[in-house]
């Protein structure tokens, strides 16, 4: 199945399919680059905003009610109103059309599928996904809520009772029933168009699905349940999977910081990855693309909160609830019965403290509303027996004829009567031990402001594991583990001053009112709009294979270096600059044998040979292991430590930039390096003749990581008056003495060859890393600027498909050599003059 953004959703079912009109909507776009879309010629963009806005809403389950009528036996629908995914339309403008994939709550037979499905997308614009029955149950029941959900909440299977062992074949079902869904996206999607949006953890490999399908697709991703520390995460044994999956979004939303920072950390650990703030915006660069992170709460539809409280039964209910519990003080809570929502907990909690405060009894009751269970299972059961004895027990001890301090309510509850218990709540507590939003407290803070019988005031006592807690700061925070401090808060609750609840309520109040739903819709979906708009500035390539997929997205401009362009280029100068470096460019950076192949030193040689070329290795090393390892090269010239020492050839002298009494500032700076080599483990210290560095690739990511933000700032500070400079790279913080950059080095070089004469025509600088940028950038424009009237030839390298100042790439060091080695075969080699290299450098610097 087809389909276009301006198209209707009703035209794509199977018997409209030819009425479809032939005319296209634009005109097509054009392929100028590989991989590089044009707009539509002739065309502005504002064309295609006539056309109107689709997003995709992709969900485990689609929001619908689903009934079989008993006469004619066939399933009607209708929208479930209460759903959060139907209700976050409401964020959208009103011309935006949204279409629903997910699965339906109940079995459809194979016979009746094709009519289903035809009559979802006409009537409700809903794609049905039907997995089979027992690849749902796998699934669902199994991958997603045994194994995945309680990993989530922090739930390690240590033992067979505690929890699910790994099973390879739940997460084969799993992989499939993801698949299935993406194939249900693609038959409905225009990717240069529509904004798809996933949510939950059910589908969190999805995106690697739609990513390979479509490279540009517009792809956000919400999780609501928590994220686990990296250190429970890291115990899934398909944990990269779905890490690459989730990167594979271009939009990543949480409901707290907590939970971003957990997936952050383990995109350090795992993956290697540094995310950076961008004006605000957290940003992790994958392979070139910015996979933004949102922390974002999830609301409440306060038109729907508030239509039920208007109701005639909602009134009659609260006056009910009213009379049977007059002169009593009523606490609220609304839980599903599962271990993670803490019941148990929160009913020690309230006999501890009817224990303590006798006036207490028989003027105090707990509405315990709990929820029908999600999943079934034997921890469950365990709990629900669990919660039954405890009420039982504080009944018994507390009661007496006319009083249950514990009104025990375990059936489906309609949301009028749960509004009304809320209306009536002098305090609600959500006790969970874990969960990932939780809006019990925002229904209640809306109910007693629009409650007839009290002023508007409320009170909450709120778990610090649950993700509201970090919006609700007029909330009294408890630990759920410690009975004695949660009985504690909800008796602070009870006899607060009017006065302080009231402003607590405002306050609360005020926030759910602005932070609605609508909102949580509308700011997320603006956040994914800008993170996927630059999708058709770039150069994309898909690499890696199965759920390993990612995309590399790099600047249009950016290309591999052919070989054949550049001996081309090489043959008609007259005049060559090569710049080297030697880790990662001539030697591979996983090589344990440091020294230079027999092969690469006969191309150097002959390049060297060739009077037309002046050729350095420019590197980060001392001069002591350069020298030795190319010494066959004699009219090689060196840049040693980045360029503050600099050999022209290996019968000249070394010179240095700087005097070496310039170097006092080492001892400042050593015995500080020292100090936190020690405090971190793992942790190293490099001494270069030059400076030094402090590397930390061996320690622990995040603790390495925070050390090397400390260690920049307290050597800023210590050398601020010192010729030296401090810079922080990957895995290592250096210091070094003032310019001193391999672009500097870069740069003067040229510029002496400037001086002489020989201004050069061809200029190729290949590098890896962050130092070889400042070379990529200083050669262009000390070339150029030097050849006013010419048109020299600069071919600035990177190696590895990266994001980078240079304008081509080479993939890896053996691509670098073979290169080197087709501009050796074009040079012609003659006796050297050696006059060229015996240059004394104090002139240069």
């Amino acid at each position: 199945m087809a389909s276009k953004s301006c198209a209707n959703i009703l035209d794509l079912i199977p018997d409209k399919l030819l009425d479809i009109p032939q005319t296209p909507r634009n005109l097509p776009r054009v392929m100028t680059l590989p991989g590089v879309i044009n707009g539509f010629d002739g065309e502005s963009d504002s064309i295609s905003s006539g056309c109107p806005e689709r997003k995709i809403i992709v969900t485990n389950m689609l929001p619908l009610h689903i009934q079989r009528d008993p006469d004619t036996l066939k399933l009607t629908f209708s929208f479930d109103k209460d759903s959060l995914f139907w209700q976050l339309k409401d964020g959208f403008s009103p011309e935006t059309e949204v279409v629903y994939v997910g699965s339906l709550k109940v079995e459809v037979d194979a016979s009746e599928q094709e009519e289903v499905a035809q009559k979802l997308l006409e009537e409700f614009n809903c794609v049905p996904t039907f997995l089979p029955h027992d690849l749902h149950k796998k699934f669902y029941a199994g991958f997603c809520k045994q194994q995945l959900w309680p990993l989530f909440h922090y739930m390690l299977p240590i033992c067979p009772d505690h929890a699910d062992r790994f099973d390879r074949v739940l997460w084969q079902a799993y992989v499939s029933a993801n698949k299935i869904f993406a194939d249900k996206v693609m038959e409905v999607a225009d990717p240069d168009d529509d904004y798809i949006w996933v949510h939950d953890y059910h589908l969190m490999i999805l995106p690697t699905f739609l990513r390979k399908h479509y490279n540009r697709v517009k792809l956000g991703f919400f999780l609501h349940s928590p994220f686990p520390s990296s250190e429970i995460y890291r115990t899934l044994p398909v944990r990269d999977e779905i890490l690459k999956g989730l990167l594979n979004c271009d939009l990543i939303g949480f409901h707290t910081f907590d939970y971003a920072r957990h997936f952050l950390s383990c995109c350090s650990r795992m993956m290697g990855l540094d995310y950076e703030s961008k004006r605000g915006h957290i940003g992790l660069d994958y392979f070139g693309r910015t996979v933004y992170i949102k922390i974002l709460p999830v609301g409440i539809h306060m038109g729907r909160l508030e239509s039920v409280l208007n109701l005639p039964i909602t009134a009659s209910k609260v006056k009910e609830i009213s009379q049977r519990f007059k002169g009593k003080k009523l606490i609220v809570g609304v839980d599903d019965m599962d271990i993670f929502k803490g019941i148990s907990l929160k009913l020690l909690a309230f006999e501890y403290l009817l224990q303590m405060n006798p006036a207490l009894q028989g003027n105090l009751v707990l509405i315990q509303i709990v929820n029908p269970a999600r999943s079934t299972g034997k921890d469950v059961q365990e709990e629900k027996r669990e919660t039954y004895l405890i009420v039982d027990r504080i009944n018994e001890t507390y009661g007496s004829p006319g009083y249950e301090p514990v009104v025990l309510i375990d059936r489906p509850v309609a949301r009028y009567e749960k509004s009304a218990y809320y209306s009536m709540a002098d305090c609600c507590i959500v006790n969970a031990v874990r969960d990932g939003m939780n809006l019990v407290p925002y229904k209640y803070i809306v109910c007693r402001q629009h409650s007839p019988h009290f002023e508007k005031s409320s009170m909450l006592v709120v778990s610090e594991f649950v993700g509201c807690s970090p919006s609700l700061s007029g909330a009294i925070r408890v630990n759920p583990w410690d009975i004695e401090s949660v009985a504690g808060a909800i008796n602070s609750a009870l006899t607060m001053k009017d006065s302080e609840k009231k402003l607590r309520h405002e306050k609360h109040y005020n926030y759910v009112s602005s932070h609605d739903v609508a909102y949580w819709a509308r700011i997320f979906m603006q956040d994914l709009e800008r993170a996927s708009k630059d999708h058709y500035n770039k150069r994309c390539w898909g690499i890696g294979f199965g759920l390993g997929f990612r995309v590399v997205s790099l600047s249009p401009s950016f290309r591999k270096l052919s070989p054949n362009y550049i001996v081309s280029a090489y043959k008609k100068s007259s005049r060559r600059a090569i710049f080297l470096d030697y880790d990662g460019t001539l030697v591979p950076q996983s090589s344990i044998v440091k020294s230079p192949s027999e092969e690469l030193i006969s191309i150097l040689n002959t390049l060297c040979n060739d009077p037309k070329n002046t050729v350095f290795i420019v590197s980060g090393r001392g001069r002591s292991s350069l020298s030795e390892w190319l010494a066959p090269c004699e009219w090689l010239g060196l840049a040693a430590e980045h360029g503050y020492f600099v050999r022209w050839s290996g019968s000249s002298e070394w010179e240095s930039s700087t005097p070496a009494t310039d170097l006092e500032w080492k001892e400042i700076a050593e015995p500080v390096m020292k100090l936190y080599m020690e405090a971190t483990d793992g942790s190293s210290i490099e001494v270069k003749e030059s400076g030094l560095v402090w590397h930390h690739q061996d320690a622990d990511p995040d603790f390495g990581s925070c050390q090397a933000k400390e260690l920049l700032v307290h050597l800023e500070n210590v050398l601020a008056n010192e010729p030296a400079v401090v810079k922080r790279g990957q895995h290592i913080v250096e210091v070094k003495p003032q310019g001193v950059t391999k672009g500097l080095v870069a740069e003067k070089i040229l510029s002496r060859m400037v001086e002489r004469g020989e201004t050069p025509d061809f200029v190729t600088c290949i590098g890896d890393d962050r130092s070889d940028e400042d070379m990529f950038e200083s050669i262009r424009s000390t070339v150029l600027s030097a050849s006013a009237t010419s048109n020299p030839e600069i071919f600035a390298c990177t190696v590895g498909r990266k994001p980078s100042k240079a304008k081509y790439y080479l993939d890896d060091t053996a691509d670098v050599i073979k290169l080197l080695g087709g501009l050796a075969n074009a040079s012609d080699p003659k006796p050297g003059n050696t006059a060229r290299f015996q240059i004394t450098f104090d002139t240069i610097f």
